[in-house]
């Protein structure tokens, strides 16, 4: 696997992470006290390691890969996350969106070799 390739595939799971923190941030949003409770925290904490990440990665991609891949990832994610656990659904014409998110990302690789 190509040291690109390997940076692609960490930007993604960097990017896979912000979802789940973000999962944890809207749930302490409904509390009464949403910056005082566990859900918070864990947001705060996943976020706070992910910059760790993105730091060891951009020496290895250019920023404008790692912005389509992040953007591309989160936006798809944040999808799935929105219809598994908040029962949002999405209308036709979203999910023509969601086929041309993946039909760009699998362009943009094909262009890193």
């Amino acid at each position: 696997m190509k040291s690109s390739s390997t940076a692609v595939l960490v930007t993604i799971l960097l990017a896979l992470a912000v979802p789940l923190s973000d999962y944890f941030l809207k749930i302490a949003s409904t509390t009464k006290s949403p910056f005082l409770n566990w859900n918070f925290f864990v947001g705060l904490m996943i976020t706070f390691f992910c910059t760790f990440g993105w730091v060891l990665v951009m020496p290895h991609l250019k920023l404008a890969y790692i912005g389509v891949i992040y953007s591309l990832t989160v936006v798809l994610s944040l999808c799935l996350v929105g219809a598994l656990f908040f029962d949002e659904q999405l209308k036709p014409s979203e999910w023509i969106g969601v086929g041309l998110a993946i039909a760009s990302m699998t362009l943009l690789y094909q262009r890193m070799g």
